[in-house]
């Protein structure tokens, strides 16, 4: 234990807050056999997602009701700034 350092009081089985905390984020942050990441399925799935959500937005926007209610936007914003 280091001399800057407090002990824990006697009869306490907890290490000290400070020890604890650092020996947490040590196991959290070094790699012990875990997966770490995405595998390759993982990211397959997730771009899979991203493309079914892209496609789905692109439909949204370019549906008749959306254009016309983006270009009467455009139009109230030119109008209002000149």
């Amino acid at each position: 234990m280091s001399p800057t350092m407090p002990s824990s009081p006697a009869g306490c089985d907890r290490p000290e807050p400070l020890r604890w905390l650092r020996d947490r984020w040590a196991r959290l942050t070094t790699v012990s056999g875990r997966d770490r990441g995405m595998s390759t399925a993982e990211y397959a799935v997730g771009t899979i997602a991203a493309c079914a959500f892209a496609m789905l937005l692109f439909k949204v926007v370019t549906s008749p009701e959306v254009r016309q209610m983006l270009t009467n936007l455009v139009k109230r914003a030119l109008n209002v700034a000149g």
